[in-house]
């Protein structure tokens, strides 16, 4: 869809991405979506702010990304009827992202056909919403009977196996509900929402730069991205550049970040289908970098590197020296275990044909990042829309189309050898300078948006300035809103054994989901 074809007017949003904004009515809302959905874009996010305390009711918003880049629609709501259209029959990851805004903010979707909570699980009264302005957290709330309203299958020979939401691991709590045949998984349902922290409203209550070490806390394992995405939507307000010196070095960052958990979760999935030296040796590989992480920027997690109007570290010569003998290590080791990988009869078979996406099925939902990739979605913003340096590299994508357990690792492992070549090409063209920049005052009201391309996929946070240099509101958008849904229908025809191992080839977010 091009931007000419809106119903509305629309305005630029200053930033480093390409991107426009704009306010429409509850009938335009609709047809820009349904637009957007025929032309074959996607729904990014979705979330809600209280604009009472401005004179008005609510607001509902939605990014879309279309041909030119990414447009943010406004739909003002009325506070005597908080509502506003439906749109999970466009776009079907909608659905639990219009439930958790009814917990939040009270706000319905009309025409909806699920209307079960998402995100509250009895925890606060339901005549409570926390995102709005006039919340008052209590010491405590009186629990309420949750009973979640599970969709069972019925019929001779199905049971149901629960799981979770305690683990027997240390991973983040998420409840999975299987109906099954024998081993046969006829259904799967999630409830995710149990480490809920509060972060949209802790965003409202802090200055920005606690808010930057507050993004990079939203989902640990992507540090990175959410730090970006976050320093890009305050630089886009207060219209300022970083550096490019620091620009660089944040992309150096992010495909670290990239290397690092595709190295953790092939040694995971290895060690699912039963071979342990690929946990071993894999393991290995991702301590390493780990370790380097801490010795040249401070965190092994990196943590803190970006901020705002830059980046908090530098690199001497020793150090990209350093760096370039760990990515040719790096490259060899990885490609002796992918050989192994690819050559090992049971892990192959344990792979190949499991936990299916095909890539119809990943469109219509809108499956998104490197398991999208793996299903024939030739999606990664690094080529599509890429901001500084990555207009300078000529990202090489990855996808395949089988869109299976073998496929995700396919894709895994190419990802890695580009990231690396990426990293070698940003050492050696490091520009020469400052790295950081300082930011102005945000003017109030002042709207501004991050959209990065983390490992998992895409991350995109939206600020609203507020008074006094303060945020007014800040949602943050993880891929797993959109992801966590098709696991569902990966599983349905495996067997229940297999569930870890198509599980790990997602490997999604609870704690970026669960805001």
């Amino acid at each position: 869809m091009q931007l000419e074809e809106f119903p509305i007017e629309l305005n630029k949003i200053s930033g480093a991405v390409p991107a426009w904004q704009g306010t429409v009515n509850a009938e335009q809302w609709r047809s820009a979506c349904a637009g957007v959905h025929k032309a074959g874009g996607r729904l990014i996010a979705l979330w809600g702010s209280d604009e009472r305390e401005r004179g008005g009711g609510y607001a509902v918003y939605a990014a879309l990304s279309v041909n030119s880049g990414l447009v943010c629609l406004r739909l003002d709501v009325e506070e005597e009827r908080p509502a506003f259209p439906d749109i999970s029959d466009l776009f079907p990851s909608a659905n639990r992202m219009q439930r958790a805004m009814h917990d939040m903010l009270g706000l319905h979707p009309s025409g909806a056909a699920d209307h079960r909570k998402w995100l509250r699980h009895g925890t606060w009264a339901g005549n409570q919403y926390p995102l709005r302005r006039d919340f008052a957290p209590a010491s405590h709330f009186a629990l309420e009977d949750d009973n979640y309203p599970f969709i069972t299958v019925m019929g001779e020979g199905v049971h149901e196996i629960p799981v979770g939401p305690v683990h027997a691991g240390i991973i983040e709590p998420g409840h999975f509900r299987f109906q099954i045949v024998g081993e046969k998984i006829l259904r799967l349902e999630e409830r995710l929402g149990y480490t809920h922290k509060g972060i949209e409203k802790l965003f409202e209550n802090v200055t920005r730069g606690e808010a930057a070490k507050l993004a990079g806390r939203i989902s640990g394992d992507s540090t990175v991205a959410y730090a970006w995405a976050y320093a890009m939507a305050l630089e886009g307000v207060c219209q300022v550049t970083p550096p490019a010196r620091a620009l660089w070095l944040r992309a150096l960052l992010l495909e670290r970040e990239r290397i690092m958990n595709h190295l953790g979760d092939l040694g995971a999935l290895g060690n699912d289908a039963g071979f342990a030296f690929g946990l071993a040796q894999f393991s290995r590989l991702k301590e390493d970098v780990l370790r380097t992480n801490r010795a040249l920027f401070g965190h092994r997690y990196l943590m803190d590197v970006i901020i705002p109007g830059g980046s908090a570290h530098d690199l001497d010569a020793t150090a990209k020296e350093q760096l370039v003998n760990e990515i040719r290590r790096l490259h060899d080791e990885v490609t002796l275990l992918k050989n192994i990988y690819d050559e090992h009869a049971g892990m192959q078979d344990r792979f190949l044909m499991t936990g299916r996406v095909t890539p119809e099925l990943a469109a219509r939902l809108g499956l998104t990042g490197f398991a999208g990739r793996a299903s024939g979605q030739a999606w990664d913003l690094r080529a599509q829309f890429p901001c500084a340096p990555y207009d300078q590299l000529e990202v090489r994508m990855a996808t395949h189309r089988n869109g299976d357990v073998a496929a995700r690792v396919t894709v895994r492992f190419e990802e890695i050898f580009e990231s690396l070549r990426l990293c070698r090409t940003l050492l050696e063209q490091l520009p020469e300078g400052i790295i950081i920049a300082d930011l102005p005052t945000a003017p109030e009201g002042a709207f501004g948006v991050g959209w990065v391309e983390g490992w998992r996929g895409e991350i995109f946070i939206a600020l609203s300035a507020g008074k006094d240099n303060g945020i007014r509101r800040l949602h943050a958008h993880d891929p797993s809103w959109q992801n966590w849904p098709a696991l569902e229908y990966a599983v349905i025809g495996n067997i229940v054994p297999d569930f870890p191992l198509i599980n790990k080839s997602f490997n999604l977010s609870y704690s970026g989901h669960d805001l």
